[in-house]
């Protein structure tokens, strides 16, 4: 197996970027989440409610700022994050550093509703949650569950061919392969077979070794097309049919490092 994708988004719920490598640290992959939109009671205003902010494009630039982009709206460079600390709805977070007025204008007017920039200046006060198989000391950005996602390119395949053969019975026009950006991965592997990630205890990434926390259950993120934002029923309809348990459905696993390093494109990939 080899590493094929490497991912970070800058901004949660915002476009990912491709890296042909990636410095891994506790709570994940350098530049990964450190930015998120909150709305008025500081709850995440999330991709699978607000569609649209899949089309954001994020890039941290060099001073520690960000620079935004987005169909419709003028490009904006956000000043580095110096305002005061707000209440965030995260799990296991009570605090992020607002942006600036500018950036909270601009994400108002993306999203028809009230909106702040939040910036988190240190990861390591957010805990990956026991509730998602953290452990002591395990720390995370403002990703969801762990600090790192991992998908297999066969397992996406496998998926694609069952999404086929339900088109068939369906008599549904035969749809296109789906873009791995629907499940935001921040690794993609290739060489395994199908789903041999859910038998799997850890990973060894070139010279990263990770902890699999967890498998990922998965939600209507997945239902929006990352190049139109229009929400339909697939996966979901899918993996319903053959991924799911616990009252879930499951695509990918959820990866904790145990040590710092940095991965890249072509680094061997072996169960641990």
């Amino acid at each position: 197996m080899e590493l094929t994708d490497i991912r970070v988004y800058p901004l949660k719920s915002a476009a990912g970027l491709a890296r042909e490598s990636a410095f891994v640290h506790a709570w994940g992959l350098e530049g990964d989440r450190r930015w998120a939109v909150i709305g008025e009671d500081g709850e995440n205003l999330w991709l699978g409610e607000f569609p649209r902010m899949v089309s954001v494009r994020a890039r941290e630039l060099g001073d520690g700022g960000l620079a935004l982009s987005a169909a419709g709206l003028p490009d904006l460079a956000v000043r580095p994050a110096a305002g005061p600390a707000v209440p965030v709805g995260f799990s296991g977070l009570d605090r992020a550093v607002a942006a600036d007025d500018a950036a909270h204008a601009w994400f108002t007017r993306l999203l028809g509703c009230p909106a702040r920039l939040v910036w988190l200046d240190d990861p390591r006060r957010r805990s990956v949650s026991v509730r998602h198989g953290g452990l002591p000391g395990e720390v995370v950005s403002f990703a969801w569950d762990a600090p790192l996602l991992l998908t297999s390119t066969a397992s996406l395949r496998r998926l694609d061919d069952w999404i086929a053969e339900e088109a068939v019975e369906r008599g549904e026009e035969m749809p296109g392969p789906l873009s791995v950006a629907r499940f935001r991965p921040n690794v993609v592997v290739d060489g395994a077979e199908p789903y041999a990630e859910d038998g799997w205890a850890g990973v060894r990434i070139g010279e990263v070794d990770f902890r699999v926390s967890e498998l990922c259950d998965r939600c209507a993120v997945t239902t929006i097309d990352p190049d139109t934002q229009l929400k339909g029923k697939e996966p979901l309809r899918t993996l319903a049919r053959h991924r799911r348990w616990d009252g879930r459905t499951w695509f990918g696993v959820r990866l904790v490092p145990r040590n710092p390093g940095t991965v890249r494109l072509g680094d061997p990939v072996t169960p641990l």
